[in-house]
């Protein structure tokens, strides 16, 4: 059960009545509206307040049903199937308007803005959930007539009309009176100690979504719907138990909630690290055990040669594509690199030594890296018929996201050697510095899509589905990610960028075909078991 679960849960039980036992010794809730109807008699006669148009009492009949009696028009109601469960001994149903005396705040236009004094008010952007932020107010004339009618005093409920934050409230508990924007209703209690309740009640009620909101265009709530919610009333003293017994548990849901986000951030760390230790393993060749049926990774790699001079006598390739390179251990138990006659020592840059069947080369070797198209703004088209241009936020690990403000190019602007094939892997080449590294492999055909030109996308020479799903792999490592970013260069105040012939010269442990099948089938075994699929 998580703290919000727990919250809600907690005061489901109090508007039930089950949070704390009932005292058979409390006056009884139809006492205290009694009374209340009574207080606002006396101050309809007193020419405080206008009589309201139809008050109304919920009582149970004979029958065991609830009804609704209107009392200016003596019209009764069966409300039955607005009754959602059954209450204590002691309790009774009302309607909120019933126990409060409602008003709004001051509409501030052009036309009402003019005599009275400039005196400071608040918005519902100053009510959150328990309390006021009061550190920013605007002003607007009040009249003393105004200020009468569209003002909070201590001990008022302030709660939210409009917007996503309908609903909101919070009780007014300065010593002093502040006025209120028409945003705002004002709940003002007919008898004292029962705001606190009704809080929590609004507050389960908006956050089970049971407070519906009027209109979609702009959440609200209106006046009427707030003062015809449903209230399952306590006697005071239960009022009064029932809140001191929340706000004795509300700070410990809270530390419950504290520790519960530490344990999942704790999960969840310990889950990307188990996956970072599982793939580090798989690139050492210690995740699966080698077989000399497989061949070697230079078999592999020869192939991958041959390919290339195939594609270049078809004209797909440049003759500086064929550059190539060697990379081998020698007797003195170090590493080298052959490129033509040349000769380098690269041991600094070998992390580890790798079974005898792998085979170190650099990823310029076996993809060809390129990025994609370049356009105006004014070249894009409005609808999907065109190539869609995916850019750096398309981009999750493992995962494309399609957005809504995805670009669009005419088919004919699009050279079909740039549009995306499967096994392909994209990521971008201009980035924040926490998203080097994120990509993702295309794994099935996929129509009329691109990338942008501050993307990258890697192509193997050579079409093969282990060896792409096994980059991926690679490339998602700490090791190859630390290196991304070793090579990229800050480019503004946010931004880093890749170069492709930097990034060509990654250094890839790569083991045979049939090796790679194999680690790549247990990583998703092991993946998946991580993540308790």
């Amino acid at each position: 059960m998580t703290a919000d679960q727990l919250r809600k849960s907690i005061l489901q039980q109090a508007i039930q009545g089950k949070l704390v036992p009932q005292d058979p010794n409390d006056e009884p809730a139809s006492v205290l509206l009694e009374r209340i109807r009574e207080e606002k008699a006396r101050l309809v006669k007193e020419k405080k307040i206008k009589k309201e148009k139809n008050p109304s009492i919920i009582f149970r009949g004979e029958d065991n049903s609830h009804y609704e009696k209107f009392t200016l028009t003596g019209e009764v109601k069966c409300i039955d199937d607005e009754i959602p469960f059954d209450l204590p001994k002691g309790w009774e149903w009302t309607r909120l308007g019933e126990i409060f005396l409602h008003a709004s705040g001051k509409q501030q236009s052009s036309t009402n803005n003019s005599g009275g004094n400039l005196r400071e008010y608040i918005t519902t952007s100053n009510v959150y959930w328990g309390y006021f932020d009061l550190n920013i107010l605007k002003v607007m004339n009040f009249t003393d007539l105004e200020v009468e009618s569209s003002s909070a005093t201590k001990g008022d409920l302030l709660v939210c009309e409009g917007g996503a934050g309908y609903g909101r409230s919070a009780i007014w508990n300065k010593d002093y009176d502040i006025c209120l924007q028409n945003h705002l209703h004002r709940l003002r209690p007919c008898v004292k100690g029962i705001c606190e309740y009704v809080f929590y009640l609004l507050y389960l009620l908006k956050e089970s979504n049971q407070l519906t909101s009027v209109g979609t265009a702009m959440p609200g709530l209106s006046a009427n719907k707030l003062k015809n919610i449903l209230v399952p009333a306590p006697p005071l003293a239960e009022q009064q138990r029932i809140v001191a017994r929340i706000e004795e548990l509300m700070p410990l849901v809270e530390q419950y909630g504290k520790a519960q986000g530490e344990l999942e951030a704790l999960d969840n760390n310990i889950r990307e690290q188990l996956k970072k230790s599982v793939l580090q393993y798989a690139i050492e060749g210690k995740l699966v055990p080698q077989c000399e049926e497989d061949g070697t990774a230079e078999d592999l790699l020869l192939e991958i040669q041959a390919e290339k001079q195939r594609l270049y006598a078809k004209g797909k390739l440049k003759k500086k594509d064929l550059a190539h390179s060697t990379i081998f251990r020698g007797e003195d138990n170090k590493y080298y690199e052959q490129i033509g006659k040349e000769i380098f020592d690269i041991t600094e840059e070998v992390p580890y030594d790798l079974p005898n069947s792998w085979s170190f080369c650099r990823l310029r070797e076996i993809c060809f890296i390129f990025t994609g198209a370049t356009f105006r703004k004014e070249e894009t088209i409005g609808e999907i018929s065109g190539v869609r241009i995916l850019r750096g936020g398309n981009i999750l690990p493992r995962k494309l996201l399609y957005k809504p403000d995805d670009i669009f190019l005419p088919k004919d602007k699009i050279p079909n050697s740039i549009l995306l094939r499967k096994n392909d892997i994209v990521t971008p080449a201009v980035t924040s510095l926490e998203n080097i590294g994120k990509m993702v492999r295309i794994a099935s055909h996929i129509q009329d899509t691109a990338v942008g030109g501050f993307v990258f996308t890697l192509r193997l020479y050579k079409d093969m589905d282990v060896l792409s799903i096994y980059l991926q792999s690679l490339l998602s490592t700490p090791l190859l990610i630390k290196f991304l970013r070793s090579i990229s260069n800050k480019s503004g105040q946010a931004f880093y960028n890749i170069g492709k012939e930097r990034l060509g010269l990654a250094l890839l442990p790569i083991p045979a075909l049939g090796e790679q099948q194999r680690i790549t089938q247990a990583i998703e075994n092991i993946f998946e078991l991580i993540e308790g699929e």
